[in-house]
């Protein structure tokens, strides 16, 4: 489990699609310290939950290697990853961590797409479509996963929603890289999900 709170940036420095394109091998770079990474961790990249199956230090730089598979490459923004590409990174939950954000379980529901950014003074307001199957579960004061962080939903109307970045975030995550047409890695607010799901066995 995490909580949608960026703890760094990471950089894929090396890109290994297999022939069959079923399975990609990522080395991404990051400021983790390498001894606190064990095989087997889990590491949301751009909000995608991803198992740790090797890690090491390159010119003083620590890195690790995760592997997408088919499904992740279908459901996720991840098919577009490449080398050089900036994630966001956030480390799993610990008993006893501070709970930041909110519940977040690092599966993506699907791809939301930016379809206006507004730029205010040291913030940015966005406007996104969410797949329609989805958008059931996005309410205003609601909170919502993109690409790993954990936001408020400030208005939601029909498959639309908006959300505002305060500076902070900006400079913290891949967001200012955010613009209209960007594809972003969903995860819908769980607590949502059940409370609809508690209603459909009602009725």
């Amino acid at each position: 489990m995490f909580t949608g709170i960026i703890t760094d940036i990471g950089e894929i420095a090396n890109f290994t699609p297999t022939a069959q394109g079923q399975l990609h091998r990522l080395r991404i770079a990051c400021r983790f310290d390498q001894t606190t990474i064990a095989d087997g961790a889990s590491i949301a990249c751009n909000g995608v939950c991803l198992t740790v199956v090797q890690s090491g230090v390159d010119q003083g730089r620590t890195w690790f290697e995760v592997d997408t598979a088919a499904e992740t490459l279908r459901m996720t923004t991840a098919k577009g990853w490449g080398k050089g590409t900036r994630l966001n990174l956030e480390r799993a939950l610990k008993i006893g961590d501070e709970l930041g954000g909110h519940i977040v379980a690092g599966h993506v529901d699907g791809i939301a797409t930016i379809v206006a950014r507004d730029d205010l003074p040291d913030m940015a307001r966005f406007e996104l479509r969410a797949p329609r199957d989805l958008a059931k579960f996005i309410a205003a004061k609601g909170s919502v996963t993109l690409d790993g962080v954990s936001l408020t939903v400030n208005t939601a109307v029909d498959d639309r929603f908006s959300v505002l970045i305060i500076p902070h975030t900006l400079k913290m995550t891949t967001l200012s890289d955010w613009r209209a047409g960007s594809e972003i890695n969903l995860e819908v607010d769980l607590m949502a999900r059940y409370a609809a799901r508690l209603t459909e066995m009602r009725t």
